[in-house]
């Protein structure tokens, strides 16, 4: 079976699944299985790092652009938040990405690469200097 996993993941997955559904116990292939669903939950937590920092770029740009400031980066900013809040809402423990340091950290690396890239914009803070409360909040808009 790992030899599936390793040649077509896609098949192997179809076969665990068959193998779950018929009880078969016995012939699953379990540290892989565990692997992925490791992963998956990995992945939506990277998802949503890309979406605070997709946020944080957007803000970055109000902020630091004032003659950019348009309908189109005002409704980006609030589709990233309503997003961030479905996401969210539909799985709860992600809350926890949120209380960590190095991971938001990480998110607003990215979002410099971002804000640099798209802005050409130097001298941008190394750290947010908002809070979190502030970013998620539909309200707030830094000036």
């Amino acid at each position: 079976m790992a030899d599936l996993y390793d040649t077509d993941v896609v098949a192997w997955a179809y076969q665990q699944a068959a193998l779950l559904r018929a009880r078969q116990w016995s012939a699953l292939d379990l540290e892989n299985i565990a692997e992925e669903i490791e992963g998956v939950a990995k992945a939506e937590k990277r998802e949503l790092g890309r979406r605070m920092s997709a946020l944080f770029a957007q803000l970055l740009e109000w902020h630091t652009q004032p003659d950019r400031r348009n309908t189109p980066l005002l409704r980006s900013i609030g589709d990233q938040r309503m997003s961030i809040a479905r996401v969210l809402r539909k799985m709860p423990s992600l809350q926890s990405a949120l209380v960590d340091v190095e991971w938001l950290d990480d998110a607003w690396k990215d979002a410099l690469g971002i804000a640099a890239g798209q802005m050409a914009l130097e001298g941008l803070p190394r750290r947010s200097t908002w809070t979190l409360v502030q970013v998620l909040n539909e309200n707030f808009l830094p000036d």
